[in-house]
């Protein structure tokens, strides 16, 4: 039996593995490879990997984790989790059986893609959410928005730390007139008009399309689309979730425990604010506290 099963081998998985390996605790990280951030070619804010890409991050992380003997790194899906504390069995998609006597949950989320023709070719190039992750690389040039709610309206305040070149696509939403004057008080343009398609060039956003007719250049898009977790695992556990304005997060204590003793969880998966740097630093700390609630 294995003192941590974790499912999902990204930032946080890998930083969780990491600090039960220097513990000596007998690890299996399950991964499937597909990480959420594999479409961005760098990956920016993380001490020490600034602009290196996600992949090849990671790829070192895991030759780096084949110096502790207790770490088991392995390629599959986890089919289901069921069990208690001291005694959690998960079933991958192999038909293999591993028990464990915690576990972490740390798959993190996927992206929902709007049926928007243009959209999912141009994400994690041109189309981004994040504006830590990628603004300095496109700092004063002509940022668009795409409109999707209130927490809209805080962006574009936060947008201007980067640039004042800024035009919000309502994209149907009914922007409140107060907004829309704050909006115009900070020279930001509102296009109204749904879209109707992202026209770009091998992922690089050339202009954002409407159905009024207009075609609006700009240099990069941000955007927040719906995602929902990565797998289904933690709803049979009927583990408690909590909203937020782009989907549901897991719900965890101080300690990364989610509402089921036993069961911690990190990265993406447990906290809206999806970045690198905090995924690895939740990942670790869950690592550590999941090891602290085994000793005797």
């Amino acid at each position: 039996m294995d003192d941590l099963i974790i499912i999902g081998g990204s930032f946080a998985g890998l930083a969780a593995a990491l600090q039960l390996g220097r513990a000596r605790r007998q690890v299996t990280v399950l991964d499937t490879g597909l990480p959420r951030n594999r479409f961005a070619a760098h990956s920016h804010g993380l001490l020490g990997h600034d602009h290196k890409s996600p992949l090849d991050i990671l790829a070192t992380a895991r030759q780096q984790l084949a110096r502790y003997p207790a770490v088991t790194l392995v390629n599959a899906r986890a089919e289901s989790l069921t069990g208690s504390l001291d005694d959690f069995a998960v079933q991958t998609q192999a038909g293999e059986r591993l028990k464990a006597r915690r576990v972490l949950l740390s798959y993190g989320v996927a992206d929902q893609m709007p049926a928007l023709p243009g959209f999912a070719e141009c994400w994690g190039k041109t189309i981004v959410p994040c504006p830590y992750c990628d603004g300095f690389e496109v700092a004063g040039r002509h940022w668009g928005l795409l409109w999707s709610g209130p927490q809209s309206h805080h962006a574009v305040s936060l947008f201007h730390d980067w640039t004042d070149h800024l035009t919000v696509f309502a994209d149907g939403h009914d922007i409140a007139p107060d907004i829309r004057a704050d909006l115009v008080a900070r020279n930001v343009d509102v296009v109204d008009g749904r879209l109707v398609d992202i026209a770009h060039v091998a992922g690089q956003i050339a202009t954002v399309n409407l159905d009024t007719g207009r075609h609006v250049a700009v240099d990069v898009l941000f955007a927040h689309p719906r995602n929902q977790p990565s797998s289904g695992l933690h709803a049979p556990l009927g583990l408690a979730t909590v909203a937020t304005p782009v989907g549901i997060a897991l719900k965890v204590d101080d300690r990364h425990q989610t509402s089921l003793p036993g069961i911690y969880a990190a990265g993406d998966l447990a906290n809206p604010m999806a970045s690198v740097t905090l995924a690895s630093a939740h990942g670790a700390m869950a690592g550590i506290f999941a090891q602290q609630s085994m000793l005797v």
